[in-house]
């Protein structure tokens, strides 16, 4: 789906994060905006980075005369764990 058909659709862009163990941070990407791949240490920092990133590719991509200074967007986290009894 595009940046233009997810405005015009009133939708919410779904970013996908994921825990890096190697490189210890969450990597986050989205298919709802091209070219959004950004990480952080923590999901607080993620935050703050797509709060700015968001908005900023939308307009970019060329998603028409929209004004996206309020994009709303849904992150989903993974992470691996184990869970211990001890």
């Amino acid at each position: 789906m595009s940046a233009i058909s997810l405005m015009e659709e009133h939708m919410v862009v779904h970013v996908l994060a994921v825990w890096d163990d190697e490189a210890k941070v969450f990597v986050a990407t989205s298919d709802d905006v091209p070219g959004l791949v950004t990480e952080a240490e923590s999901l607080d920092e993620l935050k703050r980075k797509l709060t700015i990133l968001i908005p900023e590719l939308m307009e970019l991509n060329g998603a028409g005369e929209e004004d996206f200074r309020s994009v709303p967007y849904e992150l989903t986290a993974r992470s691996r764990e184990v869970a211990c009894v001890h």
